[in-house]
């Protein structure tokens, strides 16, 4: 078969064979994923009405998701073999591992653990595994447990695939229940994980005699054999679960998988403590900080956004240090108005050190206080008091950030000081309308990039050689773009213009090559030149968590997925708290097809904010692609209200509503979307989008070439958009991505 194309799959290699049937490497033509073939040998499936039970029960295992589980996606038929399409997952299976020896004690408890919450997850959907074994787990190459097989699983409350009296299953694994061929519950998983635990820790299997009955017998008859005859240095604790997994008598064994979990899990805390990733961080050697917004003390308390300026100032003037980390501005803001300690504050951040500062003005007289602080003991590195007149602001910033280099003992190059004391205005006024802006435009909303605009294109007026402000205007003029505030053909240009004019004024700019790098890529679509803008941003500003966000997107919109997600995560490790870069880093999973990992990131960005729209918006797209209807369902009902202004969001929930069967929705979305385009920009691939959902494809099309003439910035995802290439058809969806050089 290997060569040939089944359905949509092109087969690549045979990667094993059983005695349920054989797995092939294939490839999905539609999607562009890997994926595994399971076909099935007429023998594991047996008559007609037997064949109709497994289509049941596989359709039920597919619609399990947890990152410990391979995702079933399809199951099908082929010259009257059944066939189940599922996750490709590469690494090694468990069995191979243990091939070379016992495991570490602490190393297969956790693996254990993984496996548990993966039993977890289908047991609480009703499905029983019968196979747990350890040539069915796969430890993949991400560090991960993937418990594999679930196509074979049994519904329960259904009949079972087999008649009663007969056994399915791997016979050394297999619990007494399954050797008498009874009816089996939960309770046979968690003593096949038993077996598998029971082997990790000593190589060898529990119960096991020359032939398959004689196996048989000794399960259902003989006492477990002492696993600490066996190893001596297992913990009297793991032995007693270990014997509890394997009560023969299925009141005495644990009751649920949760139960077997939470104590292989206790017994890691006492044995050793995990390390989290805050202490991880804080023992690494790289000097680290982050820069908190200074309080306003003054009387009339109207300087906030001057003492958010500071910090920022300070911020960008720190990030073009290689030898330093610096918490992103998001992050760091987030502790605005902070109650926490400074230790609390440098653990979130994932941080050493701490910058806070007071401001008190009275006319044109300032006094500033900056203090640098270590975390772990909340002793001062260093602290300094400056009166000054309003005119030095610039001079104090300066002082403050070599002094901060000096205490943390970085290094520094010529070229990386002048970056560091770099004065972009000497314009006072100019500095104080880029501060504001700057305070408008982190608000992202559009009435804030409206105020935005105007306080940049006021410092321009005071100084039109002040390049940071033509960043400002480039990149309000980006977001309202990218998000429809303003049409592609009105805002784009200007963004693109203004980007252009900061790197005429200085070249060494990094935001502002990061500025031009999005606007070639989401309206230019010049692919190569884009490219080399966001790595010469990066190259000049390694620490600007923007540029690694908006290379991430380049690179995925260009089917580069892993350099995607692995850039959109870099900016991440520097914003952690950011909102959009935690949503984006979800979002890129999704276009990866990786869909448990998107839903993972997606609710981490909704611990932060629940009510953030774009990430409630993308969670649904994972979960529907993923199978999850249900829960797409009631999250767009939820926040469909909040939704209601916003085009960017209803666009996908039009389709998605359609996908899922609710067409009269998709349709109540598209009449909204019609509504707003008399009154607003509204992009034309949200039409699209519900079209596609309700099946109109070629009135979807009438909408991509809409899109195509205004330049949409949307339009850029069409070669990975996971529906695209489902519903398209071959000759119109490839004639579109030409068009757009993909």
């Amino acid at each position: 078969m290997i060569g040939q194309t089944i359905s949509h799959y092109k087969i690549l290699e045979k990667l094993g064979e059983g005695g349920m049937g054989v797995v092939y490497k294939a490839e999905d033509t539609k999607l562009k994923r890997t994926v595994a073939l399971k076909f099935l040998s007429p023998q594991a499936v047996g008559t007609e009405e037997d064949k109709t039970r497994f289509i049941h029960e596989a359709q039920a295992a597919a619609a399990l998701n947890h990152p410990n589980i391979c995702t079933v996606y399809e199951i099908d038929e082929y010259e009257d073999q059944s066939f189940i399409a599922m996750e490709y997952v590469e690494g090694e299976s468990l069995k191979a591992k243990i091939k070379s020896g016992p495991l570490q004690i602490d190393e297969a408890v956790e693996i254990a653990v993984e496996i548990a919450e993966g039993l977890e997850e289908a047991h609480s959907k009703g499905i029983i595994h019968r196979d747990i074994k350890s040539a069915n787990i796969m430890l993949t190459t991400a560090g991960r447990v993937k418990v594999m097989d679930f196509g074979l699983a049994k519904s329960s409350g259904r009949t079972q695939l087999t008649q009663a009296g007969t056994t399915v299953g791997t016979v050394a694994y297999m619990s007494p229940e399954q050797g008498r061929g009874d009816p089996v519950g939960f309770q046979t998983d968690i003593w096949s994980l038993g077996i598998v635990l029971y082997e990790m820790l000593t190589g060898e299997l529990p119960f096991k005699a020359d032939y398959e009955q004689a196996t048989i017998y000794l399960i259902m008859n003989e006492e477990t054999p002492s696993i600490r005859s066996r190893r001596s240095d297992v913990p009297r604790k793991l032995e007693q679960i270990i014997e509890k997994a394997l009560k023969k008598d299925i009141g005495e064994r644990y009751a649920s998988a949760e139960d077997l979990r939470k104590d292989l899990e206790s017994l890691l805390e006492t044995r050793r403590p995990r390390t989290t990733e805050r202490e991880a961080s804080a023992k690494e050697s790289k000097p680290s900080i982050a820069v908190l917004p200074f309080r306003d003390m003054s009387s009339q308390r109207d300087q906030e956004y001057f003492c958010e300026g500071i910090a920022e100032e300070l911020i960008n003037a720190l990030v073009k240090l290689k030898d330093l980390r610096v918490a992103a501005r998001t992050s760091a803001f987030q502790f605005k108005e902070h109650d926490s300690d400074i230790k609390t504050i440098g653990h979130k951040l994932e941080v050493k050190t701490v910058l806070e500062g007071s401001i008190r003005k009275a006319g044109n007289r300032l006094r500033i206080t900056a203090q640098l602080i270590n975390i772990e003991d909340g002793f001062h590195i260093w602290s300094e008091k400056y009166d000054r007149e309003l005119d030095d602001i610039f001079a104090i910033q300066d002082e403050i950030s070599l002094a901060i280099v000096k205490k943390l003992k970085v290094k520094l190059l010529g070229e990386e000081r002048s970056a560091l004391v770099k004065r972009h205005t000497i314009n006072q006024e100019a500095h104080n309308l880029y501060l504001k802006g700057l305070y408008f435009w982190n608000r992202r909303h559009e009435g804030g990039m409206k105020r935005a605009m105007e306080c940049f294109r006021q410092a321009i007026d005071k100084d039109p050689g002040y390049a940071l402000a033509h960043v400002g205007v480039a990149d309000t003029y980006n977001i309202t773009g990218m998000f429809g505030y303003l049409p592609p053909k009105e805002a784009f240009p200007k963004a693109i213009a203004a980007a252009k004019k900061a790197l005429e004024i200085d070249d060494t700019l990094g935001e502002a090559h990061a500025s031009l790098g999005f606007a070639k890529t989401f309206y230019e679509w010049d692919w190569s030149a884009a490219e080399s803008e966001f790595i010469r941003a990066i190259e000049l500003s390694p620490n600007y968590a923007t540029a690694h966000e908006w290379y991430g997107l380049y690179l995925t919109v260009t089917g580069r997925f892993d350099e995607g997600i692995n850039e959109a995560e870099k900016a991440r490790d520097l914003d952690p708290l950011s909102l959009i870069i935690n949503a984006i880093v979800g979002l890129l999973y999704y276009f990866a097809r990786r869909y448990e990992e998107s839903i993972a990131n997606q609710k981490k960005t909704l611990e932060l904010d629940p009510n953030f729209l774009i990430a409630n918006g993308w969670i649904v797209m994972a979960y529907a692609e993923n199978g999850m209807c249900d829960r797409a369902i009631r999250i767009m009902s939820q926040v469909e209200a909040s939704a209601a202004e916003h085009p960017f969001t209803l666009g996908y929930f039009g389709y998605y509503y359609g996908a899922c069967g609710q067409a009269r929705d998709a349709l109540r979305i598209l009449d909204i979307l019609n509504e707003l385009a008399k009154t607003r920009y509204v992009s034309p691939m949200h039409q699209a989008h519900t079209l596609i959902g309700l099946g109109r494809i070629d009135e979807a099309f009438d909408y991509f070439e809409k899109a195509y003439v205004e330049r949409d910035p949307l339009l850029t995802w069409l070669k990975v958009g996971s529906f695209y290439g489902v519903h398209l058809p071959d000759l119109q969806y490839n004639e579109l991505l030409k068009k757009i050089g993909l």
